[in-house]
């Protein structure tokens, strides 16, 4: 159900971690950074109002509707998932230091070797550039692969991204999805 988190629901999400939504097999594993406050008070990934994730999802043709936060297990029958490169919740992803978005790197690649999504989607070019030691890396398709996946970076969701607006963003998560699924 949709709700708005209370303030002390807020101020006690910082350092919770929430759930990843996966499976075997998937088409894109989608991996953000790390959870906002609303993300991990409400255990949702993408939960703020805010954060464009699902309307990009959905208007990029992922998803034939858009899903709201709390509907993310659905996307498994698309084929779809979400984890965050570091798993724990902060206000801001700048409260990340390098070491934990390297070390998150290291857990990502686990996640790929276990489930073996066919495309691994990072939601951030910043967050791929320090975790995965890849300074020059650019949005779109990278050359390299992470395990046998192949690995796309999309722009950051965030309604804080100002250099990408919604339509930007779903051209992005439309490239990738007519490379990972066709169409």
């Amino acid at each position: 159900m949709k709700r708005r988190p209370s303030a002390a629901e807020l101020a006690a999400a910082g350092s919770r971690t929430i759930p990843d939504v996966i499976g075997s097999g998937l088409s894109v594993l989608f991996c953000g950074i790390n959870p906002g406050l609303w993300s991990g008070a409400l255990g949702q990934h993408f939960a703020r109002p805010g954060n464009r994730f699902w309307p990009a999802l959905h208007r990029s043709g992922f998803t034939p509707r858009q899903l709201e936060p709390y509907e993310q297990e659905e996307l498994l029958a698309y084929g779809l998932g979400i984890t965050n490169l570091v798993p724990r919740t902060t206000a801001r992803a700048d409260e990340l230091d390098r070491a934990e978005t390297v070390s998150g790197a290291e857990r990502l690649t686990q996640l790929v070797v276990e489930h073996r999504p066919a495309w691994v989607a990072v939601l951030g070019v910043t967050a791929y550039r320090t975790g995965f030691q890849r300074p020059r890396a650019s949005i779109g398709r990278q050359v390299e692969q992470l395990a046998d996946a192949g690995i796309w970076v999309l722009p950051n969701p965030s309604g804080l991204n100002a250099h990408y607006q919604i339509e930007g963003l779903a051209s992005e998560f439309a490239r990738l999805r007519a490379t990972a699924v066709g169409g």
